[in-house]
């Protein structure tokens, strides 16, 4: 059958209002959000793509990266476990928004909580 993937405008407002507290560095225009179906993959919730440095130059542009969530794990779970994985694939995405990613060394549960506890007290402050 293969992956059908589809546009997921309503995560890439979640995504771009995380990285917008969380991640100034990340360009908005060039992230993209999409949701997949059929894929085989094992225990996989989310991947952070990038543009690689030879199809950057090759197609004359800058970083881009796309994060995908794999519909039948992602969609059943809860908003807090969703919001964590959107942080998680962010933390990926390098300050040099250059292509390369950030590896589990620095993204792991650990790191990702804290994220998640300060953007809790980010949008509350904004609430104000």
């Amino acid at each position: 059958m293969g992956i059908k993937y589809e546009l997921a405008e309503d995560l890439q407002e979640q995504v771009n209002e995380i990285s917008r507290l969380l991640f100034p560095h990340v360009k908005l225009d060039s992230v993209v959000c999409l949701r997949s179906h059929g894929s085989s993959s094992r225990g996989t919730i989310a991947r952070c793509h990038a543009l690689g440095k030879a199809m950057q130059l090759a197609l004359r542009r800058k970083g881009f990266y796309v994060i995908e969530v794999i519909s039948r794990r992602f969609d059943k779970m809860s908003e807090v476990d969703k919001t964590k994985t959107l942080i998680h694939e962010l933390m990926h995405i390098p300050k040099s928004f250059g292509g390369g990613f950030i590896h589990h060394d620095v993204v792991h549960e650990r790191n990702v909580e804290i994220m998640f506890q300060k953007y809790i007290n980010l949008k509350k402050k904004e609430s104000f």
